[in-house]
């Protein structure tokens, strides 16, 4: 990719950046409507088969990741349900959201970590230099979704994002 992004884990926060080429305005919607979200979100081989989004402070983004890549073994059909509670909307400069592992229902997975995410829209150039901050509940927390795979999924995931802003400008 044009634009690698940089991931950095201090303590109980996890920093991520990447500049897309594409105006603020897009990205933010990139992120922000459930008819950009469904084209991009989730790593490669896996597509959204729910994506409710009530984007309003207070509002809920479910959402459900399906594997649907067979080369990718024992995650093929595997689903992956999520929940984003928002806190703060300025619109094309910052959401703020709590991000739950769920089930269909919604429930709020026990025992999995929900970060405080702030994601940061910045004019660049041009283009947009988004910053991703996640607060976990401690550095153990962090380090629990980092075994996971998470770095994996969330470069492919904005991998994902690049190409989609490029096919809609």
């Amino acid at each position: 990719m044009s634009n690698p992004m940089t991931i950095k884990a201090e303590g109980q926060e996890l920093i991520l950046e990447r500049v897309f080429n594409a105006p603020r305005e897009l990205v933010f919607k990139a992120f922000s409507q459930a008819e950009h979200l469904k084209h991009w979100w989730g790593p490669r081989g896996w597509t959204l088969t729910v994506c409710n989004v009530d984007f309003r402070p207070g509002g809920i983004w479910h959402y459900c990741m399906k594997c649907i890549d067979k080369n990718q073994g024992d995650f093929y059909g595997f689903e992956s349900w999520g929940k984003a509670v928002y806190q703060e909307i300025v619109e094309a400069e910052k959401i703020v959201y709590t991000d739950y592992f769920s089930d269909a229902e919604g429930n709020e997975a026990e025992g999995m970590p929900a970060p405080l995410i702030t994601l940061t829209f910045i004019e660049f150039e041009g283009k947009t230099k988004l910053v991703n901050r996640g607060q976990y509940p401690s550095a153990e927390a962090l380090k629990t979704v980092l075994d996971m795979g998470m770095e994996q999924g969330i470069t492919e995931t904005w991998d994902r994002l690049e190409e989609h802003l490029q096919s809609i400008q």
